[in-house]
């Protein structure tokens, strides 16, 4: 992995293949080689013709880790990925980001418009405009000295997931707090670059992806059956979703 710095944080991040560039921004307390190595995206994008640009969103994987709340604002963390793409010289490129990683690649789109060619939102829907929520429980669950008294099932689900991947939990517990603001309906209206929402059909996180889609102008919809939020992520049906709609749209 290589890293640079944004605005002061070194971010870890690879950049493997060759062709159109699509850069992939992960979700909460996961990381690239969790959403997008593992699971084999980056196999996939690059064996499909692709540059693939991944990274360690600040507060996660080899990337550095703040403490402060302040530092993991979504305008802050779209700027991280703005100037990965400005270090490697990518004037424009498909974003897919999952999860919070979807509202990163949101924030993205809506402050630099110039820079997306299109957007592929995996793991999020309405979510993005109500917050989802409440995530007070999942804060706390990442903060407990005790895990074992964690009763909140989101919470829990959370915890052990940061455990299982050895994360810092104080700064996952301030990116928690800080990147949950919900995006109006009205700044979404404003996209105008193709669209995808890709959401598993037993996601009870993500909110929904139809009711998403009728705010952003001619956004389509991909719905990854039996799958909850966690596992649609490596999803055979999501892959090929994916790669079709990059083809179809003219953008593969």
């Amino acid at each position: 992995m290589q890293s640079f710095s944004s605005n002061g944080v070194s971010l870890s991040y690879l950049d493997e293949g060759a062709g159109p560039p699509i850069l992939l921004i992960h979700g909460f307390s996961s990381s690239m080689k969790v959403n997008w190595i593992n699971p084999g995206w980056v196999d996939t994008l690059v064996k499909a013709g692709r540059r693939v640009i991944a990274f360690d969103n600040r507060g996660h994987g080899a990337s550095d880790k703040p403490h402060d709340v302040a530092a993991y604002r979504v305008a802050v963390m779209a700027e991280d990925a703005r100037n990965l793409l400005n270090h490697l010289d990518i004037a424009r490129a498909d974003v897919m980001g999952y999860s919070m990683g979807a509202r990163i690649a949101t924030i993205l789109a809506l402050t630099h418009p110039a820079m997306v060619k299109s957007l592929i939102l995996g793991g999020l829907g309405y979510g993005i405009v109500t917050g989802v929520g409440p995530w007070g429980p999942v804060v706390d669950a990442l903060r407990s000295e005790e895990p074992e008294t964690i009763t909140d099932p989101v919470g829990l689900m959370f915890r052990k997931f940061a455990d299982q991947t050895r994360s810092d939990r104080v700064a996952l517990a301030a990116c928690m707090q800080a990147t949950r603001q919900p995006i109006s309906a009205d700044d979404l209206a404003t996209l105008r670059v193709p669209t995808l929402i890709a959401v598993g059909e037993k996601d009870e996180i993500a909110g929904s992806a139809a009711d998403l889609a009728a705010i952003i102008p001619g956004a389509e919809v991909l719905d990854i059956p039996k799958r909850d939020h966690m596992l649609a992520v490596g999803d055979k049906v999501y892959k090929a979703g994916v790669l079709e709609f990059l083809t179809r749209r003219g953008l593969g």
